[in-house]
């Protein structure tokens, strides 16, 4: 987790940033493993039905 409140991904004095996936590799067994690199600012938005964007 980058923002918000519950269980800390980074420790502390990360810096909050928006992450852009760089690329994804699935294993044999159909494990995907993705890499992220930071993208700028955060972006916030909804997404749901009471928004259209579901």
């Amino acid at each position: 987790m980058l923002v918000g409140s519950g269980k800390r991904l980074f420790g502390d004095g990360t810096v909050p940033a928006g992450l852009r996936l760089a690329g994804s590799v699935t294993s044999s067994t159909g494990v995907v493993v993705s890499t992220y690199e930071r993208a700028g600012a955060i972006t916030y938005g909804a997404m749901g039905p009471e928004t259209g964007n579901w």
